[in-house]
């Protein structure tokens, strides 16, 4: 959970807040999904019924996969903030 005041347990409303966000980032990412196969789908379709010869669908593959990737990460991989994190980097910004 992103956290703005160290100082403060998270309220059931904070709690609240930060589900909805998560939620809202993994539909989110469940859409660009979608959209990445489909679009993606009609390139190769296309590829395939005007020549067939060099696969240059490839290039939007892989470039908007990467981006893909990090929306992915984002949506599922990304760890909240813990508080002792919190702490360590206040420690580091004291000295």
């Amino acid at each position: 959970m992103s956290v703005t005041d160290p100082m403060t347990a998270p309220t059931e409303e904070g709690l609240r807040q930060e589900a909805l966000k998560r939620l809202k980032k993994k539909r989110d990412f469940q859409a660009h999904l979608i959209t990445y196969v489909s679009v993606n789908a009609l390139l190769v379709v296309i590829w395939a019924v005007t020549s067939g010869g060099f696969f240059w669908p490839i290039f939007p593959i892989l470039g908007w996969g990467i981006g893909l990737l990090l929306n992915a990460w984002d949506a599922y991989g990304r760890k909240p903030i813990s508080e002792q994190e919190i702490a360590r980097e206040v420690d580091r910004l004291r000295r």
